[in-house]
This record gives structure tokens, sequence and C-alpha cells, in this order.
């Protein structure tokens, strides 16, 4: 008779052969173990004998224990998972977030308890706004006007392809807090490009507001995530191509090349009036110069000639016969200098020996010495100079006369 049968032994544990009516505490493991064994054993040799039926119903309870426990063990060995260097675990219990785990060798309550995520947070992810460089399925390879066509602040229209790239910075975050993260972000992307090509230029976007553009976007993308806890970070956003609708690419090409055309020229004479100006301006300085010399000479000049003309009335005023004859032998020197003939006073010897080369050469002598005079008359005057020379000039007159 079993031991759970009406009659039985009711008060007998056929696990631990203990009384379970006096005995509240857990069996011992290894001594179910070891009566498992004994029961397992049993079983096997009864198999072959046809013992009793009590017998026989007690071996297969302990069969059904045996694989029972075996089940447990397989399901607790079910929890074991490992989680990699680069991802994160996301750990559920009975659908409730209870926990975010590290890298390594992990153990969770196996289903239907508890359910773990894996999340690769390292991973560069990629979103294309007004192209689709791959067939996703629900959108074919090449543009899409409907994502890529913006209106800018002076109401033009612009065909911009974007492309941004991000990864996971909060693993339960991604999961749970938005529906679709990857939509998410490409809706979050193309309102933001919108907001910022609206409020900017057609030329300054096509033309040197390129990087100012992508950092604005990427800064407001940031911000609308962070308000949202997606759990993403914006590493990079990068502007594929940014030009006018195709339906008027040619003339906008023409206006292009004509404001080209336009800096062209005026780089061209901003460098011919730098190569123009610089010059004319040393030209006019230079004439400057030489009128303020030309000016300062002829104003020394006829000063020097004053103050000799000055000095010589003085000396005539003295000695009249004297300064009159200096002036006409002066004079007879400075024009006789200049003249190739020679004067000879009839009245003398016969025989004469003219030296050419000597009064040739004292002819030069002569004129080298009227132009030294010259320069000197120019230059100012020192009275006491100019009366020790006048002194001796009225002593070489006077030496000529008594001659």
């Amino acid at each position: 008779m079993a031991w759970n049968e009406p009659g039985g032994s009711r008060g007998r544990d056929p696990w631990s052969g203990r009384n379970s009516g006096n005995d509240q505490g857990p069996p011992d493991l290894d001594e179910l173990v070891r009566k498992l064994q004994d029961r397992l054993g049993g079983l096997l040799r009864g198999s072959g004998g046809g013992g009793g039926g009590g017998y026989t119903s007690g071996a297969q309870a302990g069969t059904l224990a045996l694989a029972l426990l075996v089940a447990i063990v397989i399901w607790m060995a079910t929890g074991i998972y490992v989680v990699d260097q680069a991802e994160r675990g996301v750990v559920l219990r009975f659908g409730i977030l209870t926990a975010t785990t590290l890298p390594g060798l992990r153990w969770h309550w196996p289903y239907p308890i508890e359910s773990v995520q894996i999340v690769n947070t390292e991973q560069i992810r990629n979103v294309e706004i007004g192209y689709r460089s791959t067939n996703t399925g629900h959108q074919p390879m090449g543009s899409v006007p409907a994502e890529a066509l913006m209106l800018t602040q002076d109401e033009n229209i612009i065909d911009i392809k974007l492309a941004v790239q991000y990864r996971v910075k909060n693993a339960a975050d991604f999961l749970y807090n938005v529906h679709d993260p990857a939509a998410t972000l490409q809706q979050v992307t193309e309102s933001s490009v919108r907001e910022v090509i609206g409020k900017s230029k057609m030329d300054f976007v096509l033309t040197e507001g390129r990087g100012e553009i992508v950092d604005r976007a990427r800064r407001l993308i940031q911000d609308t995530l962070d308000r949202y806890k997606a759990g993403i970070e914006v590493t990079t956003v990068n502007m594929q191509d940014a030009q006018p609708p195709e339906e008027v690419q040619s003339a906008f090409a023409d206006a292009v090349k004509a404001r080209e055309d336009e800096q062209r020229l005026k780089n061209e004479a901003e460098t011919y009036s730098n190569d123009i100006l610089p010059k004319a301006r040393g030209a006019a300085a230079r004439q400057l110069e030489e009128a303020n010399g030309y000016r300062s000479r002829v104003i020394a000049s006829a000063e020097g000639e004053s103050n000799r003309f000055m000095k010589v009335l003085e000396q005539y005023q003295k000695s009249p016969e004297v300064t009159r004859a200096r002036l006409y032998l002066e004079s007879m020197e400075s024009v006789l200098s200049n003249s190739a003939k020679v004067l000879i006073d009839t009245q003398g010897n016969n025989l004469l020996y003219l030296p050419l080369e000597q009064l040739m050469g004292q002819r030069a002598d002569s004129r080298s010495e009227a132009l030294a005079a010259t320069a000197a008359s120019l230059a100012p005057t020192d009275p006491a100079a100019s009366t020790v020379t006048d002194s001796r000039g009225r002593n070489d007159l006077r030496s000529r006369g008594e001659r």
C-alpha cells in the first residue's frame, strides 16, 4: 500500500524516513540524493523480479522526483548569461525593470520570472535623412524628396542630405523610453534640421555656412533626445549634399557663375588698384621732394649771391679803384677761361714758346676752381671768412697794380 493512500503510512515520508508531523526542517540534500540513488537501484533490480505493487509505486515516484530535480537544475542553468565588454544587460522581473548589468558572467531567474536583453552600447549606428544608401523595404534606394526638400529663411527651397551617427548612451532608456529609437531619431533630426535651415539663408547654407549648420543641428538634436530620455548620444552629423532642387539647378548654376565672375572682376580691380596707387603715391612724393629741394637750392643760391654782393659793395665803398679792377679781372678770367683762343701781347720778345698742353691743363684747373667757387657761393657763407678772402683778393690786386 502506498504511503499516501487511505490506510497507509500517512505519518511517514518515503524520501527522508522521518516523521513529517514532528520534523518541520528541510531535508538533507546529501541524504535525499543518496535515497534517490537507492530507490533507482531498487527499481532497476525489481523490474526483473516482479516485486509487490507497493514497491513499484514507490519506485515510480522516485523516478518522477529525480526527473523533476534534473528539470529544475536545467531550468536554473538557463539563467546564466554573458555580457561582453561593449554590452549592457537589461533585466526585467515580471516585465518590470530591475537592474542593468555590467560586463561579465551573470545569472538571473529564468523565464518566466526574469528576462534579459543585451544591448551593444559601443556600436556606431547610422540614420539617413533625405536619401537612402540601401533598400530598407519601406524606402527604396536614392533620394527621398519628402525629407530632403526644405525651406530657407529667404523663401528658397533647398535639397539637403544628412547622415547622423549615434550610439546607445543608456541601455534601459534606449529599450523602453521610446517605441522605435531609430525612427524617433530620424524624425527629431528632420525636425531640427528644418528649424536650423528655416533660420538661415540659401547662400549661407550652400557656401560658408555648412559647418555652422551642422553644429547647430547636432546640438538641437541632442537636446531634444535628452528631453525624451531616449538613451541616445549623437556622435557626428555629416551633411552629404546641399543644393537647389533639380528643376532649378541650371538657373542656379548661372547665378553662381555670375556671382563668381563678379567676385573675380572685383579681385582684378583691387589688384590693379593696389599696383597703381602705390606707384602714383610714390611719384607724387618724389615730385614734392624734388620741388622742395629745388626751392631750397634756389633760395640758398639767391641768399648767397645777395650776401656776396653785399660783401663786394662793402669793399667797393672802402676802395672803389681796387674793387673795380678786381671785378674786371675776375670777369675777364671767367670769360677767357672758357675760350680756346690764346691772346699774345705784341710788345715783347719775338721768340715765343707756348706750352699748349700746360695751358689747356691750367684751363681745366681753372674750370674746376670756378665750379668749386660756384658751389661755395651757394652754401651759407661765414662773414669772417669772407672778410679774410676779400682782404687777400685786395692785397693781390694791390700787388698787381704795383707791378
